[in-house]
């Protein structure tokens, strides 16, 4: 899958960029954007629950989730998440908890089936599973990505606390604790990509498939992700003009443009698997599928006119 299906890098940019277009890739994101709307609220409220139960609400963690996501979301937007999410979540209880989980899970799964259609497109592929199976699917990718976000959310905020905690019990000295502080990073870095990989393997409807664990559509899609993230946050830093033409809905269009950025970027990471198994495919690779193929040994059942 690295080399990329015998394909030069630019040849595989130019088919990626003509399978974007084709596939309404930027009409897809879209409207990923307005569904990871509706699940981004529940989903920090159910964080700050969490948070508020387990560590106590007079605690310092959440002001140091919202740093972190300060970080990456554009400021203007980031005001508008942290000044909304401090409204409604003033005080934590079981009841707001099972509200934010169950919001979060059920806006996100639809999220999910949106993005299960887009890599069905990427692929060539008719959706054949029943309702039920998709709607599955969806809910369980949603928890296996919730999951996946916490883990990299304890790493990343009670990392340095859980290595001294560790070093202290089991005299580990302080090289252990510098070196967990320093490869914290990465192991967040690899969450990011398993939750990738997740998407791509389980979303569309391909069967016979084999796990990897990194592929160059997931480290494509993270990169994609990041690039666009701190590149429209610095933009935004110099040259906010939203808030000057729009007024207070600034901050509304500002995050549902960093939610198409990063629904775009989850999109183009498909396209790129897809183009680079497509490829192998025709060259004779006895394990990938060429598009409309669910499986190595089927069909392809074209949906789509060239």
């Amino acid at each position: 899958m690295w080399k990329p299906g015998g394909l030069t890098w630019r040849v595989l940019a130019k088919r990626v960029w003509s399978e974007t277009k084709r596939d309404d890739v930027f009409g897809r994101a879209a409207q990923l954007a307005y569904y990871f709307l509706l699940a981004l609220f529940p989903l920090l409220i159910f964080l700050t629950s969490v948070i508020g139960l387990i560590v106590g609400s007079g605690t310092g963690m959440r002001h140091a989730l919202f740093a972190y996501l300060s970080r990456v979301v554009p400021s203007t937007a980031f005001h508008l998440i942290d000044s909304t999410i401090w409204e409604v979540s003033t005080a934590s209880g079981a009841g707001k908890l099972s509200f934010g989980f169950l919001a979060a899970l059920w806006a996100a799964s639809n999220g999910m089936g949106a993005v299960t259609q887009a890599l069905n497109a990427a692929y060539d592929l008719e959706e054949t599973r029943p309702w039920w199976k998709q709607r599955i699917v969806a809910i369980g990718l949603t928890l296996a990505l919730s999951v996946v976000i916490i883990a990299a959310l304890l790493i990343v905020l009670a990392g340095g606390k859980i290595a001294d905690l560790l070093a202290t019990h089991y005299a580990l000295g302080s090289i252990f604790t510098v070196t967990w502080k320093i490869l914290q990073w990465p192991l967040a870095l690899a969450f990011m990509l398993l939750a990738f990989a997740l998407i791509y393997y389980f979303a569309p409807d391909l069967r016979d498939q084999h796990w990897k664990w990194l592929t160059p559509g997931s480290a494509v899609g993270v990169a994609l992700w990041l690039l666009v993230s701190f590149a429209f946050k610095a933009y935004l830093h110099f040259f906010d003009s939203y808030s000057k033409t729009y007024g207070s809905l600034g901050a509304v269009i500002v995050l549902m443009l960093w939610l198409y950025l990063t629904g775009l970027a989850v999109l183009i990471g498909g396209e790129v698997n897809s183009e680079i198994e497509d490829a192998a495919a025709k060259r004779g690779a006895r394990d990938a599928k060429t598009k409309g193929a669910k499986s190595p040994r089927a069909r392809p059942n074209k949906i789509k006119a060239a």
